[in-house]
């Protein structure tokens, strides 16, 4: 600044003689600048050269009158904005705001056209002097006089929060207006806005909404209660976007969320009638959306509902799994598991924005329930077993295979999958071999899922038995080319040959075949050991099956499908015409408990009794006669008789099957502590505890007695060794 000045006292001096300033210059000039704030003042600006007047502002300050003018400017404005201030101050209702937003724009025109005059002094003596900027200083005067003046500002302040109340009570209001003081506010600087309107509005609000939210909670159900929170919230989000600064809507909606959800959320999920458990009962997708929405916006929102859902889904899965009636059915007990997780699944995608958390505490529901009830892999399977026998004919591709993944949903929250194993592989056998599966390549895309789910040790067996159907199939062939000329019209033997270790373990049952079939049996006999050698056969006849020709009273010809059992027992009526129950078990030998099931399937059910018996009930007694049923008829020539099956297993097979799945248990429980020991050598009994569960949990849950016993076992087998100082340390042997 120094080193200008000297530039233009040398230019000066090249006048060659002395400028005197004349000793009243500086208030002659002043009068002019003064004069003309006045009249900007007063709207008669049109009237003055701004040139002239930028030109003696500048001299002023070239001359270092820049302290009188600066000092002259507050004075004038601050006249001004008093008059200014009366004139508010009378305007009565509503005009009082338009006054001040009229008097503001003029205030702010009027600062423009100063600052454009006294540009220079903002640019040089301001900066020197550290004072406040022109326009700056119109703003903090206006603040300080209209603003913050004893008659105006409450006045100002519960105009607009009155205002802002009949809003809210659904009245219109000149927003336009609202946004320009609220404007005003925030030209006037940050700490304005919120020292004399933000933080007395957010205070009010809160109150408004504490008596509001509490009158609500009292007469409305929670669905209405949380439109009306819903509501609100997207009024006060409006609200920012129309009139006030946008970092108050953080604010005001926080203020909204706490008192309208957040200090009532235990109350309204539990509310009677109307939580959420009943709109969870009744699928209400829309009200579980508003209730996500709004309580994710809260701390510990989501968890709520998180908490009191997995509850209720906890509450109805036990009453499900421990219902005698569901219990009666197996495939009606799995399609209720399976409609409630369709049911939550939904829920969870169309109202709670496919939340991971929420799907984990499903999942964690579910595999809590279901295992609450030890049938479940038997039933699971049996489900299976009833879909790929009858459930999926005609069901297409990508619907079987929706089903076929529900199932392996279900499979996946077993604790125990080697028990779902031992029957899924009891009623694979029985299908294969009475050839009713629905479909082949839905029954292998299910073992390829289970293989993916829990590796080929799981389902090798299985694969195996598939491979056994093919075989035989082979081996037939061969059969037939050998001895097809002998056979002649007799009656046709088809061999299924199972591999013993992949295929369910039969007890070995006797049944004394019709001598026709016993000669067949040893001709197949001698052909396959002829072919192979080293093996063994053992006839299963429980699990065969025969068509037989028979002709009833009228010459009335039928084809029966019947089980071999019961054709043991139709062809003895060749031979006689009335047999007793204790003839039929002595000729065929068949165990007891098989053969009334056997005689019940022939004689008891409707459409089905090609025989007769006395005395006619539906059970099977020791002292009962049987007769063929001359006057059976039937619209079909094929009719197929089925065995009256046990669909669920008797408390003895139940307690057989426990046992095998028990026995089956113990080397796999040992392989896996060998394992374990051989990396680690050293391990002290807990964490084997905890390793062997870990690496047992994908086949079942290992119990820690048991585990206990395997490791005595192999302590005895010196596999491992106790430590002689720690006796809870064993040790690995090599």
């Amino acid at each position: 600044m120094s080193s200008n000045q000297k530039k233009r006292n040398f230019q000066i001096e090249a006048f060659k003689h002395k400028v005197v300033v004349d000793p009243k210059y500086a208030e002659k000039t002043w009068k002019i600048l003064e004069h003309a704030i006045h009249e900007i003042y007063n709207h008669n600006a049109s009237g003055l050269s701004f040139e002239e007047l930028y030109r003696n502002a500048y001299n002023m300050v070239l001359h270092k009158f820049g302290e009188k003018l600066y000092s002259g400017l507050v004075f004038t404005i601050t006249f001004h904005l008093q008059h200014i201030s009366k004139s508010i101050e009378c305007a009565q209702g509503d005009l009082f705001l338009e006054e001040l937003n009229r008097q503001w724009a003029d205030h702010n025109k009027a600062l423009q056209m100063i600052r454009d005059i006294l540009m220079y002094m903002d640019r040089t003596f301001v900066p020197s002097t550290h004072k406040t900027p022109v326009h700056e200083l119109g703003l903090n005067l206006w603040r300080d006089n209209i603003v913050r003046s004893s008659n105006i500002q409450m006045r100002l302040l519960s105009t607009l929060l009155e205002l802002i109340l009949k809003e809210r009570d659904g009245e219109v209001i000149n927003r336009g207006l609202m946004r320009n003081i609220i404007k005003m506010f925030m030209d006037l600087g940050p700490s304005v806005y919120q020292e004399d309107f933000e933080k007395p509005f957010l205070e009010i609000s809160a109150d408004f909404y504490r008596a509001e939210s509490q009158k609500f909670i009292e007469c409305c159900d929670c669905g209405d209660y949380l439109k009306k929170a819903e509501k609100r919230l997207t009024e006060e989000i409006e609200r920012v976007s129309h009139y006030l600064d946008p970092k108050t809507e953080a604010k005001i909606t926080n203020v909204v969320e706490k008192e309208m959800i957040e200090n009532h959320m235990p109350r309204l999920v539990h509310m009677e009638n109307s939580g959420l458990v009943n709109m969870l009962l009744d699928d209400k997708y829309e009200d579980l959306r508003r209730m996500y929405n709004l309580f994710r916006r809260v701390t510990n929102g989501l968890a709520t509902i998180r908490d009191v859902m997995t509850s209720h889904i906890r509450e109805i899965g036990k009453q499900l799994v421990t219902d005698p009636e569901k219990l009666k059915d197996p495939v009606e007990f799995v399609q209720c598991l399976l409609n409630e997780k369709d049911k939550y699944d939904n829920i969870i995608v169309l109202a709670f924005n496919n939340d991971k958390t929420f799907q984990n505490a499903l999942n964690s529901s579910f595999e809590f329930f279901i295992n609450l009830n030890p049938r479940s892999p038997e039933f699971i399977s049996l489900f299976v077993d009833e879909k790929l026998r009858k459930g999926l004919k005609g069901v297409s591709e990508e619907d079987v295979e929706v089903i076929l993944d529900k199932v392996m949903m279900l499979f996946r929250y077993l604790q125990e999958k080697d028990v779902f194993e031992k029957y899924y592989k009891q009623h694979l056998a029985k299908r294969l071999l009475s050839g009713k599966t629905v479909s082949d390549d839905a029954e292998r895309s299910l073992i390829v899922k289970l293989k993916t789910e829990c590796g080929y040790q799981f389902t090798s067996k299985l694969e195996g038995m598939f491979t056994d159907m093919k075989t035989s199939q082979d081996t037939m062939q061969g059969f037939h080319t050998a001895y097809g000329a002998e056979l002649g019209d007799g009656p046709s033997l088809v061999v299924q040959v199972l591999t013993t270790g992949s295929w369910p373990t039969q007890p070995g049952v006797t049944c004394n075949l019709p001598a026709e079939l016993s000669a067949l049996c040893e001709k197949f006999r001698s052909y396959y050991l002829g072919t192979h050698t080293g093996r063994r056969l053992s006839w299963q006849t429980n699990m065969g099956t025969a068509d037989l020709k028979a002709t009833f009273g009228k010459g009335q010809k039928h084809e029966l499908n019947v089980s071999t059992y019961q054709m043991c027992v139709l062809m003895l009526f060749n031979n006689a015409d009335r047999l007793m129950y204790k003839e039929i078990e002595q000729a065929t030998e068949i165990p007891s408990s098989d053969l009334k099931r056997c005689l019940q399937s022939l004689a008891c059910v409707k459409g089905k009794n090609v025989l007769r018996k006395e005395p006619m009930s539906k059970d099977i007694g020791e002292d009962d006669a049987f007769f063929v049923n001359d006057k059976f008829t039937s619209k079909f020539y094929k009719v197929k008789i089925g065995t009256v099956v046990a669909q669920k297993e008797s408390e003895p097979e139940k307690q057989e099957t426990r046992q095998r799945v028990e026995e089956d248990r113990k080397p796999q429980i040992e392989a896996a502590i060998v394992r374990i020991m051989k990396s680690r050598k050293v391990l002290d009994h807990n964490n084997i505890i905890a390793e062997v569960t870990k690496q047992l949990q994908s086949r079942f849950l290992a119990n820690p007695g048991e585990i206990k016993k395997r490791i005595e076992s192999l302590i005895e087998r010196d596999f491992l060794e106790r430590d002689n100082a720690d006796r809870r340390l064993y040790r690995y042997l090599a």
